[in-house]
């Protein structure tokens, strides 16, 4: 019988909580692994009295991983990031995780890597995450790979990230405005994970995670402009201009637009024909324009509060 004890890498992060909380509920005594463990605090109210434990375990440190992953029936990763350390990070890191869950007896590895991962491309982001797949899959052959596209959601840094932006900017600036993206809601690429670590069909497998529709980029923002009820042109920046302006903004310890990410604007998002998807694991994906509303209300003139005549 397989161990009930789950390790979650990233486990405090957007998408990593959402799969803390569907393991919690099917009775899995659950490690979250960041690297800072106070990222986790108050996660453990998720779950019944000592279910969720968080635990400080870098992605990067050999100690670490084999601690975390010790004793663990199942293991997740669901680390990644925009900027920095991309090749130790997301392309070292989860070759370490198959290989130290390997010799430890783990039974089952489920990876969130990303639409456009890509040996061959430009973008370091991209080659590293080729990496980490290939890495991860030569320790662990058994291992689920789960390529998203954009993850949206409530507390997401993409729609609330261009909200806020037409909040303050007089105009919506557009960079790349004719490349697609199929957003993905977060609540669906967790259940994609379960279904994965359920599924023995999915061992050694790459699914690649889209919503029901491909947006352009103008597309989501005009979107974004007209659910908050901003009064936005759309305005197009050239991409020398931005490229100029991100060399810039590199120099932030949080850019907002990196040459990199530049680079990956200039590539379509979307799943690729015959890929296996969402509805080969059984998930019917949610929309955007069902999902995201609610959540950006707050960006509306005046909030999301309403007043009344004569109030």
């Amino acid at each position: 019988m397989m161990r009930k004890v789950a390790t979650v890498f990233g486990g405090a992060g957007f998408i990593g909580r959402q799969v803390v909380q569907r393991l919690a509920r099917e009775d899995w005594v659950v490690r979250v692994a960041a690297r800072d463990a106070t990222a986790a605090r108050g996660m453990h109210t998720m779950g019944r009295v000592g279910q969720i434990a968080a635990l400080a375990a870098d992605v990067t440190d050999e100690a670490g991983v084999a601690r975390a992953v010790e004793g663990a029936g199942v293991v997740v990763n669901c680390v990644g990031i925009l900027h920095g350390r991309f090749d130790a990070i997301q392309g070292e890191g989860p070759a370490r995780i198959g290989r130290l869950a390997a010799a430890a007896g783990v039974d089952r590895v489920v990876h969130v890597s990303a639409i456009g991962a890509d040996a061959a491309s430009e973008s370091a982001y991209a080659r590293s995450k080729a990496a980490g797949e290939a890495g991860l899959l030569a320790a662990f052959p058994r291992a689920t790979v789960l390529r998203p596209s954009i993850v949206f959601g409530e507390g997401d840094a993409f729609f609330n990230r261009f909200a806020q932006l037409g909040s303050i900017l007089p105009f919506m600036p557009v960079i790349c405005g004719d490349t697609k993206f199929q957003p993905v809601h977060v609540g669906d690429v967790a259940d994609a994970v379960m279904a994965a670590l359920a599924d023995p069909a999915s061992e050694g497998k790459t699914y690649e995670l889209g919503g029901p529709r491909a947006w352009s980029f103008r597309e989501l923002l005009a979107f974004i402009v007209k659910v908050t009820e901003r009064n936005r042109r759309l305005v197009e920046i050239p991409l020398k201009l931005a490229q100029f302006q991100a060399r810039f903004a590199e120099l932030l310890p949080n850019p907002p637009l990196t040459q990199d990410q530049l680079l990956l604007l200039q590539r379509d998002n979307v799943v690729a024909p015959g890929a296996l998807t969402l509805s080969d694991l059984g998930i019917q994906p949610g929309a955007v324009e069902a999902l995201v509303p609610p959540y950006l209300a707050r960006f509306k003139p005046g909030g999301a509060r309403r007043v009344r005549p004569g109030g």
